[in-house]
């Protein structure tokens, strides 16, 4: 298997390569040169596979043995998973029956830092160290070793797993950016109170997208980056998204079993239950992930894309046009929501996907696609990626809107409606669950979706309830404005041990100020913070 980037000039990488590189020089995001299409009757041997073990059977697809062998792929993936608090990783549940009896919760917030992205970061963090480690085997002390300088952006819960995935891993440091006063005040603590020594976390004055766009920028200076050997962790890097496409077959797995449905080789897929997905979606790594499980063969009906009121997936939908929403001369153009890691202006992997459409892939590959045609993919998908740059967005033609409407389908969710589903999964009469605000996105997508194409719906939840008690406690306390009972639900009620001992914690964070938002200041500043912190290392 080789790696090829989507906008063309960078082709044939290995997969050590390709995630070591994270962004190609060219500005694209890597893409595996095809997507493994494996039959059902082999789908189907994985069915009753323990999640590591079906983690490895999908990964091994995507990495030559020659690069990592058998067992070292094995012991990667188990390492990976021991830090999970659940045996099943990610388990899944079924929601109370406010609406229907067909939803159901896939929980990705098992992991040490109680979000999905652990599930992702923390396997790319032990294949950071394997391969530094692999490097530097046959190094003298004396002598310098391979390093890694990891850079990426959070809206929230990136930062805290990816700086739980590395701190304390030799010769890598860590440098995480996130937008000041725009991530929730338990994921802030997360990062901040990791005091380890290669662990940088950086303030930016601005929203995500500044942070992302300046990540991007230093990515994309050859000298920079080389000095420093920069790393990715956000889901431009693939191994995140490579990681996540592990849990959808093990979810349509774990559904099928609580229906009593047993797979094996001679079962046709087209007599089993409907099943979709709905995914809350702000950087589109997550559902991208799905699309890979489902264009490999996971005989998936529908997947949804559930946006905040920072829509521009949802208006793509809608559309076909892909740009930024305009905004008036005082308003912010990222709007400020109960759900912030879905706080994003623009969703970088959507370019993954965009490539596939323009190529004449949908749900299914294009039988007749050439390499002239993925040349000319490379070539759209550049320049539609400058248009959005410099004109603010891109309108793709009719054939690539109706492709994408092969498979995806698209809600968008007001706060009055994330805090209206949190309170009433609470006090839900049959029994309760706590959503966090995200998972409350997908769950309100997923009403909606039911009733478009009734099948059975797994809900992606993305965070544990607790890393956001500034939604979550005022929507259970106040049901529709209403008092419910007379003693208020308290934050160590909804949280984890964990996380209820961060506060009061000391904590360790560079600010960066920008002039209010200024993009050049951020990328200045945050160059000059990298260039002297790593003058002591």
């Amino acid at each position: 298997m080789r790696y090829r980037s989507t906008r063309g000039q960078s082709n044939g990488l290995t997969f050590e390569n390709a995630v070591l590189q994270g962004l190609a020089p060219d500005g694209g995001l890597y893409i595996p040169s095809e997507i493994p299409k494996v039959p059902f009757s082999k789908i189907a041997e994985w069915a009753n596979l323990k999640f590591t073990d079906l983690a490895y059977q999908v990964l091994r697809l995507y990495i030559d043995v020659n690069e990592i062998p058998n067992e070292d792929l094995k012991t990667i993936i188990e390492k990976s998973y021991s830090t999970f608090s659940s045996k099943d990783i990610t388990p899944l549940n079924k929601l109370p029956n406010v609406t229907n009896d067909q939803l159901y919760v896939l929980e990705l917030f098992h992991g040490p830092t109680f979000a999905f992205k652990d599930v992702a970061l923390q396997f790319l963090g032990n294949l950071f160290e394997y391969f530094l480690m692999r490097k530097n085997k046959d190094k003298k002390p004396e002598e310098k070793q391979a390093g890694i300088t990891v850079l990426g952006a959070t809206s929230g819960d990136t930062g805290g797993a990816a700086i739980y995935g590395l701190r304390g891993k030799k010769n890598i440091s860590v440098f995480i950016l996130h937008p000041k006063g725009r991530v929730s005040n338990i994921q802030e603590s997360q990062m901040t109170s990791v005091l380890d020594p290669n662990v940088f976390n950086v303030s930016v004055e601005g929203t995500f997208d500044d942070c992302q766009e300046t990540v991007k920028a230093l990515f994309s200076d050859p000298e920079f980056k080389n000095k420093y050997q920069l790393g990715a962790i956000n889901s431009i890097n693939w191994a995140r998204i490579l990681a996540q496409t592990v849990y959808y077959f093990y979810s349509y797995f774990t559904l099928l079993k609580k229906l009593n449905i047993t797979v094996d080789a001679s079962t046709k897929p087209e007599t089993l239950p409907k099943i979709q997905f709905v995914v809350p979606s702000g950087n589109f790594g997550d559902i991208l992930a799905g699309y890979y499980a489902v264009r490999m063969g996971l005989p998936a009906d529908r997947l949804c894309i559930a946006t905040n009121e920072n829509d521009i997936l949802y208006r793509f939908m809608q559309t076909g046009s892909y740009e930024k929403k305009k905004v008036g001369p005082n308003e912010p153009e990222v709007k400020q929501t109960l759900s912030p890691a879905m706080d994003i202006l623009i969703s970088s992997n959507f370019e993954r996907l965009i490539w596939y459409l323009v190529r004449g892939d949908g749900r299914t590959e294009s039988t007749t696609a050439t390499a002239a045609d993925e040349e000319k993919a490379s070539a759209t998908i550049a320049q539609w990626m400058q248009e959005l740059k410099t004109s603010g967005g891109f309108k793709a033609p009719a054939e690539v809107l109706e492709r994408a409407r092969s498979l995806f389908d698209s809600f968008n969710v007001t706060d009055e409606k994330t805090t209206e589903t949190i309170g009433r999964y609470y006090h839900c009469k049959s029994s309760s669950y706590v959503l966090d605000p995200h998972t409350a996105v997908g769950v309100a997508a997923a009403e909606k979706m039911v009733a478009k194409n009734p099948a059975y719906t797994i809900c992606l939840s993305t965070a544990h309830p607790g890393k956001f008690p500034e939604a979550v406690l005022p929507a259970i306390n106040k049901f529709n404005g209403e008092k419910i009972t007379s003693k208020d639900v308290t934050y160590e009620e909804i949280a984890p041990e964990a996380l209820v001992n961060l506060l009061g914690r000391p904590k360790k964070c560079i600010d960066v100020k920008t002039d209010g938002g200024n993009k050049e200041i951020a990328k200045k500043q945050v160059r000059l913070v990298i260039e002297e912190t790593m003058k002591g290392f």
